[in-house]
């Protein structure tokens, strides 16, 4: 499955009028995922991570984009890679158990 890195920085931009997780679930089915598991993992990102954390998971992926010569889509194992990126090893962990435990990763 792919995401576009897109959704992953906007999804991941924390504003006021929405919870993280809501924010997360609505940038992931913009872009294909479905409700159930777009919920599920902006549920388990906003339970496991701090809001500094998933803000640093959102400009990860900004960068990304930016240096990508295909910048349209990204991966789940992308979506780690991106997660790796950031200097605290919970990130891509929390990242990885979202995917895997909302059956992302198939």
């Amino acid at each position: 499955m792919k995401f576009h890195v897109l959704a992953l920085g906007t999804a991941l931009c924390v504003a006021a009028c929405a919870a993280p997780s809501q924010r997360i679930a609505m940038g992931l089915e913009r872009y294909g995922l479905d409700a159930q598991r777009s919920q599920c993992v902006g549920d388990r990102l906003q339970r496991n991570l701090s809001l500094g954390q998933l803000m640093q998971l959102g400009d990860a992926a900004k960068a990304y984009r930016r240096d990508d010569t295909t910048p349209g889509q990204l991966t789940v194992s992308d979506l780690i890679w991106v997660a790796g990126e950031i200097k605290d090893p919970k990130v891509p962990l929390e990242v990885g158990k979202a995917a895997a435990g909302c059956g992302v990763i198939g």
